[in-house]
């Protein structure tokens, strides 16, 4: 049997959210869908897997709320159901930046992923990734600043302390859009004239555009079973081992703590320094 994998967010004022779980649940529940919904008063952020026909009901009855009815989303194929539940959640915010009182409106122009090459190309554009270090270790785009954050939490204080020209380009991108949007945002915020970001993110631009210039290295992470999918969006088989860099096959993995990928090896060592480490503390 083959899943579908929907990824969407959509920024808009849903000021009764809390309303609209438990009907959101049930309608993912009636057609038996998994995954993650987040919702907030500033939207809607969710990545969801089902059979062909429940992603579509599921999609007709969100847009039928006139909110929703702009909303669009990316697939991606496997051949498991990723996710073991389906869970919707109520939050502060529906991507955690820890800003508050930032106008979404504010975000940057977005560059369409079929012109996101020709564009990061140009000397006086600074690429710039908004997603977590285990994220980019697993790959990135090619030149592109990393901010060896943590957490999306990190993002401002990085970015407060960016010493480069406010009147550059930059361009910024994330996995599905959500992080980038909202950075761009807050670096508008902060004074920067020219903001950029990859509309989709790497997943739209992986879908439309097959990486055919080469200008994405690596594999994509994903927050489910998957792990990683690669350039046309097939769950990875191998990916790297976060501590030696070898390659770990993710054949029989069922799911990893977030960002933890390490191989038996290194596992084994991280296990026995921690036993000793224990041990030799009292």
């Amino acid at each position: 049997m083959s899943f579908v994998i929907a990824t969407f967010y959509h920024f808009v004022e849903l000021s009764n959210y809390y309303d609209m779980k438990d009907e959101i649940k049930a309608a993912c529940d009636n057609v038996e869908l998994k995954g993650t919904i987040l919702l907030a008063e500033e939207g809607i952020n969710a990545t969801v897997s089902g059979e062909r026909n429940a992603i579509d009901k599921i999609f007709d009855f969100l847009r039928s709320d006139y909110r929703l009815r702009d909303l669009t989303w990316k697939e991606s194929a496997a051949e498991y159901q990723p996710f073991s539940k389906m869970k919707v959640r109520l939050k502060r915010e529906i991507v955690n930046l820890g800003v508050g009182n930032l106008d979404i409106s504010l975000k940057g122009k977005y560059v369409d992923p079929e012109h996101w090459d020709d564009f990061t190309s140009q000397p006086d554009v600074l690429v710039i990734d908004t997603r977590n270090e285990y994220e980019v270790k697993l790959g990135k785009f090619k030149n592109a600043i990393n901010p060896h954050t943590q957490r999306f939490r990190d993002f401002p204080e990085w970015a407060k302390s960016f010493s480069e020209s406010k009147d550059l380009k930059v361009a910024m991108y994330c996995t599905g859009g959500v992080r980038c949007e909202k950075s761009t945002a807050y670096m508008k915020n902060l004074g920067f004239n020219n903001v950029y970001h990859l509309k989709g993110g790497i997943l739209s631009y992986l879908e439309k555009t097959y990486n055919k210039n080469g200008n994405w290295e690596g594999e994509c992470f994903v927050f489910d079973d998957r792990i990683a999918v690669d350039n046309s969006l097939t769950p990875s088989n191998t990916i790297k081992c976060i501590f030696c860099s070898n390659q770990v096959s993710t054949d029989k993995l069922k799911s990893v703590p977030r960002g933890q990928v390490v191989c038996s090896d290194c596992k084994l060592q991280c296990y026995s320094y921690n036993k000793v480490s224990v041990q030799g503390s009292g």
